[in-house]
């Protein structure tokens, strides 16, 4: 990932590239393929060792390797515990102040922090020694307090971008999607709520704790409610939306993001809200030095807004004519826990009503079939079929594994060199398929929705009839 701002990765990684190999990486292209050969902690070739990646161990401490330059410490069971993050802050704010040499990033999660090095500066063993001393030096996790500000930001509820996402993902993607034609009323029925307008309540009335920065890129904020009776859960898109309005707010499993830029997404929707990402300069909201809005700890609270309001206030946040209105303040975990234990009987029957919808929606998905067709999805695809290409004419293929998401030309069309005649979609990216040709299309040979592999036939261009004088 760029550097552009904190970064909170978003996908599985089994496997990482050793910085002196990653010259490589440059050099690969569509149709390449990757072999991974194991190396040993001085880079030559050994026999894999299947051991998790764990270096070590203490408590309830976990430190994992994470390629030659990354040490991954991990508090905890894998689980949503503001206890947890507590820990991870403290730790964050102890090697920051160590100013130990060849530290280069600090990533914190959930519930774990990424150190970033130089290895040829501090080799991973070093670093391991040094925070495994730094955590056992940490204060008790009732002792920990951290600033946290309110920040009043609105939201355009149900705003016209995320109604036109969803219109583009129904046209495109899947039609049958559980969570369509509306996000809203899915985020009804998975958390058991009477109405779509609980939903507003709860979005409304609930503060947004910010965990992480950068979800994926632009400084975008990854939050979930103080409250765990305004917590509402959602399952992601899937396959994911290719298109997603800049600063459309979603949710994701227990938490919420706003989008630091157009692009593809799988959270459902509630809205849309202003920039929370500054590209050129910093001035109004943002400070001086610091493209993004928000902090670690900052607690997000909405205010309703007609979408027209918010198109000005989003205008007005750029030329920094709008600042958000911000109040400063604390957040102690000892309190935290107070509260919890004086609501613990309320925050329990949510979480039950709560736990019993998602189980009778995933029951429902069960019988009627969304499990399968996810597993169809991965099914190998149909062998190929014999085409016939008249002369002077072109096959289109696929030149990577992907799913049709657009036709953009009928059968017996004239199309022009550069014209685009589908749209493909893989990774939450999408291709444009341009005529490499001016042509007729002959054969349209998929369709919207299918798989498709590197290599598949998908359209036959035609030659154009020479014009008559």
């Amino acid at each position: 990932l760029g550097p552009d701002g904190p970064s909170l990765g978003g996908f599985v990684c089994p496997a990482t590239v050793v910085t002196t190999e990653r010259w490589k990486l440059g050099q690969l292209r569509p149709g390449d393929t990757v072999r991974f050969a194991p190396l040993a902690d001085d880079g030559s070739a050994r026999p894999a060792i299947v051991d998790g990646g764990i270096l070590a161990r203490d408590g309830d401490v976990t430190y994992r390797r994470s390629g030659d330059d990354n040490l991954l410490v991990e508090f905890g069971p894998m689980q949503l515990d503001l206890a947890l993050r507590m820990r991870v802050h403290a730790l964050m704010e102890a090697v920051t102040e160590a100013d130990l040499d060849g530290v280069t990033d600090l990533t914190p999660g959930i519930r774990s922090l990424q150190i970033q090095t130089d290895p040829r500066r501090l080799p991973q063993r070093e670093l391991l020694d040094a925070v495994r001393r730094t955590v056992r030096a940490l204060p008790p996790s009732d002792q920990l307090v951290v600033p946290s500000r309110t920040v009043h930001l609105p939201l355009s509820w149900d705003d016209p971008a995320t109604r036109e996402a969803i219109a583009r993902y129904i046209a495109g993607v899947r039609d049958d999607a559980p969570w369509c034609p509306w996000n809203i009323e899915f985020i009804r029925r998975v958390n058991g709520l009477d109405s779509v307008d609980d939903v507003y309540r709860t979005v409304f009335d609930a503060e947004y704790l910010v965990l992480g920065l950068g979800d994926v890129y632009l400084g975008a904020p990854v939050a979930t409610p103080l409250d765990p009776r305004h917590r509402l859960v959602t399952t992601k898109y899937n396959p994911a939306r290719t298109w997603t309005a800049e600063n459309s707010v979603g949710i994701g499993g227990a938490y919420l993001c706003v989008y630091g830029m157009e692009g593809p997404g799988g959270y459902q929707f509630v809205g849309r809200t202003t920039q929370v990402w500054s590209p050129w300069q910093q001035r109004g909201a943002f400070e001086p030095g610091s493209p993004w809005l928000l902090r670690f700890f900052d607690r997000i609270k909405w205010y309703p807004v007609e979408a027209d309001e918010l198109l000005e206030l989003r205008a007005d946040i750029v030329s920094g004519r709008f600042v958000p209105r911000v109040e400063e303040g604390t957040f102690s975990l000892a309190a935290y826990e107070t509260f919890l234990a004086e609501n613990a009987g309320s925050i329990a029957e949510f979480r039950s009503r709560q736990g019993d919808a998602f189980s009778a929606e995933r029951d429902a998905w069960e019988a009627a079939g969304e499990f399968r067709r996810a597993e169809d999805a991965g099914a190998a695809p149909a062998p190929a079929v014999e085409v016939t290409v008249p002369a002077g004419g072109r096959l289109i293929e696929a030149e990577f594994a992907a799913s049709v998401w657009q036709l953009n030309v009928t059968p017996g069309e004239q199309v022009t060199a550069g014209q685009p005649l589908l749209a493909l979609e893989a990774m939450k990216m999408e291709s444009r398929v341009p005529a490499p040709i001016d042509g007729v299309v002959q054969r349209i040979l998929t369709r919207p929705g299918a798989q498709v592999e590197a290599g598949t036939a998908l359209l036959v261009l035609a030659p154009r009839e020479p014009s008559t004088p």
